[in-house]
């Protein structure tokens, strides 16, 4: 019997595509500027009204003004490395009003409390995705 290798493959998939997967995380990663270094956080998220919505461990004064930032998740298969990745970025602001952050506070978990517990309404401009796929080879 012959076997033929298994080749991987990746497609890009469209904005419309990419929300969608989003939709179905729920967890991700905040990615921004700090004091000139590239800062990774880990983050939740939901989606309402085409924003993203997004509770992460940051300091909010590092987010205040921000005009930017990005966000990312997947899901990738650990042993066969097929699944999808997806990055939204677009201005973001803090969520300030009290009662919207309780609500936020009390549907999305977070990693950190106080001070570091940060909730940001990001309206994404750009939404790029990625499928992995294998196929087998003839």
């Amino acid at each position: 019997m012959t076997t033929f290798p298994s080749l991987r493959h990746v497609f890009e998939v469209s904005g419309e595509e990419g929300w969608y997967l989003l939709g179905g995380a729920t967890q991700g990663r905040l990615v921004y500027e700090q004091r000139g270094a590239i800062a990774v956080r880990p983050a939740s998220h939901v989606l309402e009204y085409g924003r993203l919505i997004v509770r992460a461990p940051s300091p909010s004064a590092t987010l205040i003004g921000r005009v930017s930032v990005t966000y990312h998740t997947d899901h990738l298969h650990p042993t066969t490395g097929t699944g999808w990745a997806v990055t939204a970025g677009g201005p973001a602001e803090v969520i300030a009003d009290p009662d919207e952050a309780a609500h936020y506070r009390r549907t999305l978990p977070g990693w950190a409390h106080g001070p570091h517990d940060t909730l940001l309404r990001i309206r994404p401009q750009t939404v790029t995705g990625f499928r992995f796929t294998h196929t087998t080879a003839p």
